[in-house]
Parts: C-alpha cells; structure tokens; sequence
C-alpha cells in the first residue's frame, strides 16, 4: 500500500509540474490578434522608436514621425482601422511582440537568424548595412581604429552583435536608447558611434562636425516589420499589402517624403529601399 501511495504521490507531482510549466509558457507570451480582430477593435498597435529620426521619432507636436510611421499609417488606413503607436527600445522589440503588447512592430527591425527564432519577419521593404560615426577631427575610417577605444552602442542591435562577436578589443558603451547614445557621442564619452549606416548618415548630417568614416560595415541585411512568432494570418495580410503597396511604388514615395529631406543628395532611394519585398 505504501508503494502504492508513493507512486500516486510521484503522479500528483508531475502532473503538478507540467500544469505549472504550462501556465509559465502561457503567462510568457499572450495570443496575438488575428487581422479580423484587428478590425473588429477599430485599432491596431504598432510598436516603432520614437528616437530614431528619420525612421521613428516625435516630433515638436508630440506626433509619430518617419519612414516607418508612414509604412504604420498606410497599414492603418488599408485595415479600416486607427493606430496607436507604443514608443519601443531595441531591446524591447521582441518582448513587446512576445507579450501581445504590440501587434506589429515597424522599429528599423534588422531581419537576422537569431530573431527569426522568436518573431516572424514580413517581406522586406528596406536594406541597409553598419555604419560608424565619429568627430571629423579625429574621423574613424577603418574598423581597426576602433581596438583600444570605446564605441557607443544601443542594446540589442545588429552592431552590440557584430562587435561583440567580430572586434572583442573594442570597447562597448553601451545605452537603451538611441538619443542617450548619440549624446554619449556628443559629450565625448566614446570615440565613435555604430547603428544602420542610413541611420548614422541622417544624423551626421544634422550634427555639424560628426562625419560617417564607414560607411558599409558586416553583410547587407534587411528590415522589415515583425509579427508574434506563429501568427501567421497577420504576417500573411502584411506580406500582401507589401507586393501590392510595390506596384505604385508607395516605398519610395515614403523615402521621397520622410528621408530626402534629410539625406538630400548623400543617398540615393534605390540604395535603400525594396518594393514588393524583393531585394535586387
């Protein structure tokens, strides 16, 4: 009898167990809403930076700015729906997916294998590659130049990545957000600064005695908005709205809109947009 009672109790906690397990799983990460639920609410969600100008930022009025906004506003507008836009961190970008708190997220998102574990990735609509900031009075131009000396990064970025794993005697400085970052650089606390090379270009551009010194550094990569891992009814409505957005060239026009006025003649749209997902 006592073996016996020794086995119902070995039961009991194993069921204990799994029922557990299965609850913190489900705790973790919350359903993400179908495109019909979408609808049905009147609103979606789209987590984008708010810091990140020309891409995702608030401007003087308090309103959503950038070439991602205007992607978020036409997904908005093609759904029937209104949008509110959540301030993320890149960081936070997974996490805001994996817990519901966002539906999409239109961040500057780098599509890499690694995220490709824990969130779906749409079709393209952007290309870009690293790049590295720096004082043009003492100009970084070749990536051996920064051993020795302290980089500026933002967490969970492509660069924290690829200098971490590429250029272990730099020295990482590293920051939540991209405005704490880019005043790290302006404040002198690093030698250089790497993010998107679009991205620093923007902002050397705006900041008067900042040079980009490299201009294409790791693999050309893409970005492209990002989806709750397995919600494949959103990811396939996104996926069709961005081949059907390609054929009136609506990337472009974003670019002719958000970017231009920044980059002025520095860059060219073809270098860095992709219409109807498909990188040429």
């Amino acid at each position: 009898m006592k073996k016996g009672l020794v086995c119902l109790m070995s039961l009991l906690l194993t069921l204990v167990f799994v029922a557990c397990q299965t609850s913190s799983v489900s705790d973790s990460q919350s359903q993400a809403r179908t495109v019909e639920e979408i609808k049905e609410s009147g609103k979606i969600v789209i987590g984008v930076f708010s810091d990140k100008k020309p891409f995702g930022y608030v401007d003087s009025n308090g309103d959503y700015q950038g070439y991602d906004v205007y992607f978020g506003n036409r997904i908005a507008k093609d759904l029937g729906v209104e949008v509110e836009y959540v301030p993320v961190e890149a960081a936070s970008r997974v996490e805001y997916l994996v817990s519901n708190k966002v539906d999409i997220i239109l961040a500057n998102f780098t599509v890499t294998e690694e995220r490709k574990e824990k969130v779906d990735f749409t079709l393209p609509y952007m290309k870009v590659a690293l790049g590295v900031v720096s004082p043009e009075s003492q100009l970084i131009t070749d990536v051996e130049q920064l051993n020795g000396k302290t980089l500026i990064v933002s967490k969970g970025t492509t660069a924290e990545t690829y200098f971490t794993e590429n250029y272990p005697d730099v020295n990482l400085l590293k920051f939540d957000q991209y405005s704490e970052a880019y005043n790290a650089l302006l404040d002198g606390r690093g030698d250089a600064l790497s993010t998107d090379n679009t991205e620093v270009l923007a902002w050397a551009l705006e900041n008067e005695g900042f040079k980009v010194g490299i201009e294409s550094l790791g693999n050309v990569d893409t970005i492209a908005a990002a989806v709750q891992k397995g919600n494949q009814d959103l990811l396939d409505w996104i996926n069709h709205e961005i081949v059907e957005l390609g054929k009136e060239d609506f990337f472009h026009a974003a670019y002719e809109e958000t970017l231009a006025p920044v980059y002025g003649e520095a860059a060219t749209p073809d270098n860095i947009v992709i219409e109807s997902g498909i990188l040429e």
